[in-house]
Parts: C-alpha cells; structure tokens; sequence
C-alpha cells in the first residue's frame, strides 16, 4: 500500500470546511433568501434615503478629468448599490484611474 501525503495547508482547508458547517442558518441574525433568491425576504434592510454629498462624487470620479463626459450622467442616478464603477479595478499598468497610487 502506497502512502498519500496531503499537504498541511489542503489539511487545514478541508478541516475549516468540515468544521464551518456546524453553524446553522437560524445562526445568523439576518435574513437569507434560501430557495427564493429573487424574491426579498420579509424583515430584509431596506435602504429609503442614500445621499451623495461632494465627497461621494470626488471619490467616484477620481482619475475623470473636466469636462466630464455626458456617459457619466448616470451617477446622478446611481443609489446605494454595488457599482464597479467606484471602486478599484486592476492594478497597474490596467490602472487608468490612478486608483492603485497614493
């Protein structure tokens, strides 16, 4: 019979796995859509106010020089959700933003 050696760090990850499903759904003190994703479950946040101040505005249009261009305009629409468009993207040299420089 031949020996198998597992690394330690493959070891660890399984053992984290095994161990991290012990915690339970009802464990948790939010929320989770379970078979519905599509649907928001009843008592689920809603955001009814997001206000963007100059500081909101600078940050999302770091690296944009004057005149901004009309496609842009989109920012005045744009709520509290995600958007890939304020924040970092890949690093240099795909950093045209300069978001990755101090």
């Amino acid at each position: 019979m031949t020996k198998v050696a597992i690394p330690r760090q493959t070891l660890a990850l399984l053992v984290f796995a095994l161990l991290s499903g012990a915690v339970s759904a009802s464990d948790y003190a939010f929320p989770i859509a379970g078979l519905t994703p599509a649907e928001r479950p009843a008592g689920a946040p809603v955001v009814t106010e997001f206000n963007k101040d100059e500081g909101w505005y600078t940050h999302a249009l770091r690296g944009v020089s004057r005149p901004y261009p009309s496609s842009l305009r989109f920012l005045e629409y744009q709520g509290a959700w995600n958007t890939p468009f304020n924040r970092p993207g890949m690093p240099p040299p795909y950093d045209i933003r300069g978001w990755h420089t101090n």
